[in-house]
């Protein structure tokens, strides 16, 4: 029988994690909204990557230098590294192109590498070589903004959260997960799709992060290994996405998504709802079916697809990583089109998944209780008072006729 000693010892090897929780209803109708960041001509998050921006090219530098500031002036206590690798492609006549991917970290506060599991949000920013001046609004210049958004919500609550447990001693016991935003440059095939004219990023990073150790005693032995999910967004902004769950491992997490977006849905949240609030309003207030990006919570265990859509996560995946792959079958209509454009996208749709990323990362930090809800409330109190407002002008009108 092992003592008491080597068994805490043996403990010590494995992350104490936390249980899944959820946020409150105030908590999603507070969540914070981009304003203006998501206008295609002048939005401070969206607008700067609606470029071309080929990997190699200054399009793709001035792209990547967007991200930096951004994280550098708006959320400074975020880690940036890059993992820079170059290729020969079919089409660069034996020169070799550099990739630069980008990945920008938020861990608890006195933490050291390896001690930290995190939750991973990716995207893609290079644009597609052909058709010459391909925009890729939604591959993926919306997700990538998306992610932004994400990161600048997320940032007062997990300050708060830390700061709270600090205080209270409870920070080294139990925090033990943090937040990565990976921005991978070269997902598109230069001529056409193979195994090594795609992915240059991807595979190069996964192949880096595979070798790269951390100290012996470290609770995940690379960073692959604390990688605890790999959350995957691609060709989203579009109207009327359908997303099924691709993979049988990351359903639990697909369903917990879906239930977000349900609840934002029953909230008046969404957007692109057609029982929005606006939406409502041009209906004579007629409820109408409700569509759902996220179609496959209910998916019995034994329909899970025997396919797969080749993207960013497949270096990952091959190396034992657990992936949620957010993309759309069918595709949008533009996919590969000069019409992926910023005029093309579905601006209501694309807050609608920034804000439903935000409420999953929200969920999976566990930072119900420290977003401010001060905002909702009190937007909450205004539409009540002007409601009332109307109902008694109503009334008035009709005593006097």
């Amino acid at each position: 029988m092992p003592s008491i000693r080597s068994l805490v010892g043996l403990l010590a090897l494995f992350p104490i994690v936390s249980p899944y929780s959820t946020l409150s209803d105030d908590t999603l109708k507070s969540l914070p909204g981009p304003g203006d960041d998501f206008n295609i001509h002048s939005g401070a998050l969206l607008s700067p990557i609606l470029r071309t921006r080929v990997s190699g090219t200054p399009g793709s530098t001035a792209v990547l230098n967007h991200f930096v500031d951004f994280f550098r002036t708006q959320l400074p206590n975020w880690t940036l590294e890059f993992q820079n690798s170059t290729s020969t492609t079919p089409t660069s006549h034996g020169a070799q192109i550099p990739f630069v991917n980008l990945i920008a970290t938020r861990d608890p506060p006195g933490t050291q590498p390896g001690e930290i599991g995190h939750l991973s949000l990716v995207a893609h920013y290079d644009s597609k070589l052909t058709p010459p001046g391909f925009i890729g609004a939604t591959d993926s210049a919306a997700p990538c903004a998306m992610l932004m958004h994400a990161a600048r919500s997320l940032e007062q609550a997990l300050q708060k959260k830390w700061e709270a447990m600090a205080a209270e001693g409870t920070l080294e016991l139990e925090e033990q997960k943090g937040v990565q935003i990976i921005l991978l440059d070269g997902e598109e095939a230069f001529l056409s799709w193979t195994d090594t004219d795609s992915l240059y990023g991807a595979r190069a990073l996964a192949e880096s992060w595979e070798h790269t150790v951390h100290s012996a005693m470290s609770t995940y032995r690379t960073p692959l290994d604390s990688i605890s999910l790999f959350l995957l967004l691609d060709l989203l902004g579009a109207k009327n996405p359908t997303v099924p769950s691709y993979f049988k491992t990351t359903h639990w997490a697909y369903k917990n998504m879906a239930a977000l977006e349900t609840r934002l849905r029953d909230l008046k949240q969404f957007k692109s709802s057609p029982n929005s609030l606006k939406n409502l309003e041009k209906h004579a207030n007629k409820p109408r079916k409700e569509p759902l990006f996220l179609v496959d919570a209910e998916k019995a265990e034994n329909r899970f697809l025997s396919w797969m859509v080749q993207d960013d996560h497949i270096p990952f995946m091959a190396r034992g990583v657990e992936v949620l792959h957010i993309i759309p079958t069918p595709f949008p209509r533009v996919w590969h089109e000069m019409d992926d454009d910023g005029d093309h996208l579905d601006l209501d749709t694309v807050e609608d998944w920034a804000k439903l990323v935000t409420a999953f990362a929200g969920e999976w930090m566990e930072l119900e209780g420290y977003f401010d809800t001060t905002k909702s409330k009190s937007r909450e109190e205004g539409n009540a008072k002007n409601a009332n407002d109307k109902k008694k002008r109503k009334i008035i009108s009709k005593t006097e006729l």
